[in-house]
């Protein structure tokens, strides 16, 4: 193994028995980061999602903070914006990806999504928001889990009767609006429970800017379905192909 290696391993396994919860460890990932110049920042990324990928569990479970640290605290990674090219510039291609922007492969317009929420509720929002975080009726939770609307969406993930069946199928829900995806990606409570990510990443429905960064988090299987998933975006497969064949090497 190499110096640089056991390093980044270090790294990870001080991290890995951090106190505190998600949104600690998420913040402590971001910090490491942006304390690092942005080469060792993109070989630290890099690597994590290597040993993660050849299922070292200290990685599995601090790759997930990395990947939403990249999204949620770019206060402290000062050069995040650089990254991406310093990752192209060191041949670092799955980081590269993990950068990657674009529209969903398939699109429900705004338009249509609130239409179809206001033949559905006919409440006004504030109460929607309130019955979707306290109401104990598990049928009136799942009606409310069809909203288009991320703010009751955000309501509904916090309500304490949630089951991880109904956020799966938020989740695969399709046709659907991105942002209510992307609050299950925000969700600690959710977000890593690997059902949960599956159907987020093959949904085509999700912004691929989120979609890679849930790639890494994969299973090898996984990884080999997203490969050849038309349904999905570029950027995803293209991913998923090099992790899976990294994973495949092993």
């Amino acid at each position: 193994m190499s110096d640089e290696h056991e390093g980044v391993r270090l790294i990870v396994r001080r991290l890995d028995v951090l106190g505190g919860g998600h949104e600690v460890l998420r913040r402590a990932a971001a910090r490491t980061l942006g304390e690092l110049d942005p080469p060792r920042a993109t070989e630290l990324l890099s690597t994590v999602m290597k040993l993660s990928v050849e299922r070292w569990e200290p990685a599995m479970r601090v790759l997930p903070a990395f990947m939403r640290a990249l999204e949620d605290d770019g206060d402290l990674i000062p050069h995040l914006g650089t990254l991406r090219q310093v990752a192209a510039l060191h041949e670092q291609e799955e980081v590269t990806f993990v950068f990657s922007e674009g529209r969903p492969v398939q699109e429900y317009e705004p338009d249509a999504a609130a239409r179809a929420d206001a033949k559905l509720f006919t409440l006004p929002l504030g109460v929607l928001k309130s019955r979707a975080r306290l109401t104990r009726d598990p049928d009136e939770l799942s009606r409310l889990a069809v909203a288009s609307n991320a703010s009751v969406i955000r309501e509904v993930l916090k309500n304490p009767r949630l089951t991880e069946d109904l956020v799966v199928r938020i989740a695969a829900r399709r046709p659907a609006r991105p942002e209510p995806l992307e609050e299950i990606w925000r969700s600690a409570r959710w977000n890593m429970q690997p059902a949960v990510r599956r159907a987020l990443v093959f949904n085509p429905y999700l912004n691929p800017e989120v979609a890679v960064k849930i790639v890494p988090l994969m299973a090898a299987p996984d990884l080999k379905e997203l490969a050849t998933d038309r349904n999905v975006h570029l950027s995803v497969r293209e991913l998923a192909g090099r992790l899976s064949a990294s994973a495949r090497r092993r």
